[in-house]
């Protein structure tokens, strides 16, 4: 038995031996060797993995907000337009009253009714034609009235921003309803006739306001709301004393 284990090997010593062959260092280094590329390339593909989720969720999020700018940018670009289909036939039959306009201009912005002089609070389009037409949103916004007026011929409100409002009389034949959102250039109505303004025949009157104050539309065409302003106080004084100045002129001529 103990003869046997003296002629066994002990492993040590085969480990030993098997060290001292020539090839087994570099073996060795090799395998550690690729071991450790196949370690830092595993690495580096999960890294890139993670860089490529990266810059696909920030490109996605860039692209939305670039969206989103470009949505905002589109809104803001939005310019008053002549709220009639065809502009190109429409002619203003009586302007707005301007207080700081000739003599003549003025007297050429009034609205008489019933024997009282009234300035015109806005424009008054008509077709060259002289027939009726469509009249489409100045621009997009929210419907806020739709009434029913024999003197004024129908109206039709639209709010928009920054407390602007465009007002739409003197039409039939209404396409839209209270709470409709509009785009610019969508059909509201068609133009028809007032009690205020007979003259003029089928027309439509048509105001821009700002905070329920009625501006000069031709100031305003091609412009965005966010431009429209309030007449400033000395033209507001000029305005008040030149209705009562008509007014009393008014009164003078129902006198004769």
């Amino acid at each position: 038995m103990r003869e046997e284990e003296k002629k066994r090997p002990s492993q040590p010593k085969n480990i030993k031996n098997f060290l001292k062959k020539r090839w087994v260092y570099p073996a060795l280094y090799l395998a550690s060797a690729a071991l450790l590329i196949a370690g830092i390339i595993w690495y580096q593909s999960l890294g890139s993995n993670s860089a490529k989720e990266k810059f696909s969720s920030d490109t996605s999020i860039s692209q939305k907000n670039s969206e989103n700018r470009a949505i905002e940018v589109n809104k803001a670009v939005e310019n008053f337009k002549m709220p009639v289909k065809h502009p190109e036939m429409a002619k203003i039959e009586k302007k707005f009253y301007d207080p700081n306009a000739s003599v003549k201009d003025q007297e050429a912005a009034l609205v008489v009714y019933e024997n009282t002089y009234q300035p015109n609070q806005g424009i008054d389009i008509t077709m060259t034609n002289g027939k009726s037409f469509d009249v489409v949103a100045a621009m997009s916004g929210t419907v806020t009235k739709v009434q029913e007026d024999a003197v004024l011929g129908n109206v039709i409100e639209v709010e928009h921003d920054k407390g602007v409002v465009t007002e739409y009389q003197s039409v039939k034949d209404i396409a839209v309803k209270e709470g409709d959102a509009v785009k610019q250039g969508q059909l509201l109505a068609k133009a028809g006739q007032s009690e205020l303004n007979k003259a003029a025949g089928t027309h439509l009157h048509f105001e821009i306001r700002k905070d329920d104050v009625a501006v000069n539309p031709e100031n305003y065409f091609n412009k965005p709301v966010s431009d429209v302003q309030l007449p400033d106080a000395t033209s507001g004084n000029s305005q008040s004393k030149q209705n009562q100045a008509s007014e009393d002129t008014s009164a003078g001529q129902g006198s004769k």
